[in-house]
C-alpha cells in the first residue's frame, strides 16, 4: 500500500506540534512496514526547501504567487503537490495548509483522503489577525476537506467533540481518536550544568518552564500575569518564539518587561532549542506550565512528562487526557467563552487559579519530582508512537478496502 503524507511542516522545518507529529508518525510507519506488518510505502510531500531524505519530496510557493496573501501561497503550493499523488492508494494530510492538496488529490485520483486534525479553524478566530481575508480561505478549505474525507483522525476525545461540534454534518463514525505520541528514548531526563549556566538558569532554585509558540491559543499572557503572583524564589523560564502577529509579540514583550522589573530569575529564550538543551531545561524544571486556552492534545506536555517534569495545565481540550490531576501534575479549571476564542469568562480568576497551582507544585519539590516520575511512566505506557502507527495503518487498510 502506498500512502502519500502531505504536510506543511517536516524536518528540518518544524515550528509546532503538528510537525513533530508528522515526523514521528512517518518514522514509526516506515519501521512498521519494514518489520513486515504489511507492505507500506510511505512517501512525504512537504512544503519548504529541498530535503535529502529518501521518499520525501519538497514543494515551494510558485514564483508568481510570492507576495500574495499567505493563504493563497499555501493553495499554490498545494496545487504543485496534487499531480505527484497519482499512484497512491491513500492520501493523508495534516493541518489546513495541506488539506487542500489532500482533498483535491482524492477527487482527482479517486483515492481516499484521511485528515488528521491538529487544530480547528472555527476555534481559532484570532487567526484573522494573522491571515486577514486568508482566514476565510483557510476556513473554507478545512470545511471542504473534513466533510469530504474518508476519515478524520482526532488526536484526543476532546478534539473529536470539537470536530463534531464544528462540523455537525460529519458522520461521527468517520471521526476516529488516535492520540499524539512521544518517543521516550529521545525525550528523557538530561542533566547538563553547562546548558543551564549558558542560559542563566539556577538549578538550586525552583523554576517554572513554558515552551511554545507565541500565539493566542497558548495562553502565554495569562501565565505571565500569573507569574507575578509566584513566590519570589521561583524562576520563570520562557522558551517562546515564532509570534503569530506583531500585536501579540508586543503584548508579550510588555508583560515580560514588567515581570523582569518586579522579580529576578526571568529568562526568555526566543530561539529554537536543540533537543538536548530543551530536555536539560525541562529536566531541571520544578514544574512545566501549559496555560493554553485551546489545545487538542499538546505534544509539548508529553515532552515535558518524558523529561520528568510535573505538568500544570489548563483543564481544556485534550490536556486532561494527558495530565492526570494529582498524579502527573495539576489541572487548572477554566470557564471559557462559547464564541470559539477560548477566552476565560473570568480572566482574573483563571490567572489566580493558575498561580495557585504553580505555587503549590513549586513549593514542594519532592512532591513535584514524584509527579514528574509518574508523568514519564504514563508517557511511556500510554503514548507510544509504535502503537499510534499500528492504529493509523489499520485505518489506512480500512478506508482503502471500503470501496470509497
Amino acid at each position: 500500500m502506498r500512502v502519500d503524507v502531505v504536510t506543511k511542516e517536516y524536518p528540518p522545518e518544524i515550528y509546532g506540534g503538528a510537525g513533530v507529529h508528522v515526523a514521528e508518525l512517518v518514522k514509526a510507519l516506515r519501521v512498521l512496514g519494514a518489520e513486515g506488518a504489511g507492505p507500506l510505502d510511505v512517501r512525504v510531500r512537504a512544503f519548504g526547501g529541498l530535503r535529502d531524505e529518501r521518499g520525501t519530496s519538497s514543494y515551494a510557493v510558485p514564483d508568481d504567487l510570492r507576495g500574495t496573501n499567505p493563504a493563497i501561497q499555501t493553495l499554490g503550493t498545494d496545487l504543485e503537490i496534487i499531480p505527484d499523488v497519482v499512484g497512491a492508494d491513500v492520501v493523508h494530510s495534516h493541518t489546513w495548509y495541506a488539506n487542500f492538496a489532500g482533498h483535491l488529490a482524492s477527487l482527482l485520483h479517486g483515492i481516499p483522503h484521511i485528515v488528521t486534525a491538529h487544530s480547528l479553524e472555527p476555534l481559532r478566530p484570532w487567526k484573522a489577525e494573522q491571515l486577514g481575508g486568508g482566514y476565510a480561505v483557510s476556513s473554507f478549505v478545512e470545511r471542504a476537506a473534513y466533510e469530504g474525507a474518508a476519515a478524520v483522525i482526532a488526536v484526543s476525545d476532546g478534539m473529536r467533540s470539537d470536530i463534531l461540534r464544528s462540523y455537525p454534518s460529519l458522520d461521527p463514525r468517520r471521526v476516529r481518536v488516535i492520540y499524539n505520541g512521544i518517543d521516550v528514548n529521545a525525550w528523557h531526563p538530561t542533566e547538563d550544568p553547562d546548558v543551564l549556566a549558558r542560559y542563566g538558569i539556577d538549578p538550586a532554585r525552583p523554576s517554572v518552564v513554558f515552551v511554545g509558540r507565541i500565539t493566542r491559543q497558548k495562553g502565554l499572557p495569562y501565565f505571565l500575569r500569573a507569574a507575578e503572583l509566584l513566590p519570589p524564589d521561583v524562576q520563570v523560564i520562557l522558551c517562546a518564539g515564532t509570534p503569530d502577529t506583531p500585536q501579540i509579540m508586543e503584548e508579550v514583550h510588555g508583560l515580560v518587561h514588567r515581570l523582569q522589573h518586579t522579580r529576578n530569575g526571568v529568562v526568555w529564550i526566543e530561539q529554537f532549542l536543540p533537543r538536548h538543551e530543551l530536555c536539560t531545561i525541562l529536566t531541571a524544571a520544578t514544574a512545566f506550565v501549559c496555560p493554553s486556552v485551546y489545545e487538542p492534545l499538546g505534544i509539548v506536555n508529553l515532552e515535558a512528562m518524558a523529561c520528568g517534569a510535573a505538568v500544570v495545565g489548563t483543564a481544556t481540550g485534550g490536556i486532561p487526557e494527558v495530565v492526570v490531576d494529582g498524579t502527573t501534575g495539576r489541572l487548572v479549571p477554566i470557564d471559557q467563552a462559547a464564541d470559539g476564542t477560548g477566552t476565560p469568562n473570568d480572566p482574573d480568576r483563571f490567572v489566580a487559579d493558575l498561580a495557585a497551582a504553580l505555587t503549590e507544585v513549586t513549593g514542594d519539590p519532592d512532591r513535584a519530582a514524584a509527579l514528574g516520575h509518574a508523568g514519564r511512566q504514563r508517557a511511556a505506557d500510554e503514548f507510544s508512537w509504535a502503537t499510534i502507527a499500528r492504529q493509523t495503518a489499520a485505518l489506512y487498510t480500512e478506508v482503502t478496502g471500503s470501496g470509497r
